[in-house]
């Protein structure tokens, strides 16, 4: 297997029309292939704006099963273009039972697997819990022809152990598609610590697992269906950081952009033989990370 990887992240904005998300997101695939792209990456739930800032029983009507219509499209692309393809879909697994789906396309277009995503916020603003049923498909990495893929989805990239878990069952590349922004009302100062935040947590993710990242935001200001709120104003931001947590490429706050990067898989090696996290893991002494709280 090639060491060398060229990888394509797809920052974009979600609005209303299914068809025009879909078709922005082709359009970017493909161009993604035309510079030699050997996987794409896709934002979370880029189909249509980010319904889950209310509560309602409309939205469940957006859901579609896996397989359905998006992976017939999806995986015909990977196909065509030989490429891999990860994108992010609501997904209806019964009535009454949806999950917010990660998909990965092979290049021969065949499904290689899902990860259904595991933490579920409940936020002002990211009502979540109300749609998402919390994923049952654990932390698995998902084999490709390009090699071992650990997808995780937004929420999921705060949480230390299931970067960790991913690692441990033998990803070579952890990757997050995204759907995460500001509140409109906080000011200048909370808005840079919430990003910094954001970029600093998934770099450690990097660094201590020793392998690279790619993080894949969407953009835009989608305002609250309800009137409420004055929305979210999306942070875009998507970067790749490699094995020891250095920014590979990024992008800004606002622009639609199609960010390459080639990565090359060899130093994830090179740099857990310098740092050996995982050789000196105390995992005799690590029994209360099960527990939620060390009263």
């Amino acid at each position: 297997m090639n060491d060398k990887l060229t990888v394509a992240l797809v920052q974009q904005a979600c609005g209303a029309s299914r068809e025009e998300n879909l078709a922005e997101s082709i359009a970017a695939v493909r161009e993604a292939k035309a510079q030699g792209a050997d996987l794409v990456l896709l934002p979370e739930l880029h189909l249509g704006p980010y319904f889950c800032q209310i509560e309602s029983t409309d939205f469940f009507d957006l859901a579609e099963p896996i397989p359905g219509p998006a992976c017939e499209t999806l995986g015909g692309l990977a196909k065509e273009l030989k490429l891999v393809i990860v994108g992010s879909l609501f997904e209806k697994r019964a009535p009454g039972l949806y999950h917010n789906t990660a998909v990965v396309f092979d290049r021969d277009g065949g499904l290689a697997g899902k990860y259904r995503k595991m933490h579920i916020p409940d936020d002002p603003g990211f009502y979540e819990k109300f749609y998402f049923t919390p994923g049952d498909l654990g932390f698995s990495p998902i084999q490709t022809s390009l090699g071992k893929l650990g997808i995780l989805v937004c929420w999921d990239q705060w949480y230390p152990e299931a970067a960790r878990l991913m690692t441990l069952a033998g990803a070579e590349l952890l990757l997050y598609p995204t759907a995460i922004g500001w509140n409109p009302d906080d000011d200048a100062a909370e808005q840079q610590r919430q990003l910094d935040a954001w970029i600093t947590i998934q770099r450690a993710h990097a660094v201590a697992n020793g392998l690279p990242v790619l993080s894949c935001n969407r953009i835009g200001h989608e305002p609250d269906p309800s009137g409420h709120s004055n929305g979210i104003r999306f942070w875009g931001n998507s970067f790749v950081a490699g094995p020891q947590g250095e920014l590979l490429c990024s992008a800004g706050a606002e622009e639609r952009k199609l960010l390459l990067v080639e990565i090359d898989r060899a130093r994830t090696e090179s740099v857990r033989r310098i740092w050996p996290y995982l050789r000196d893991r105390r995992i005799d002494a690590y029994e209360g990370l099960v527990k939620r709280y060390l009263d």
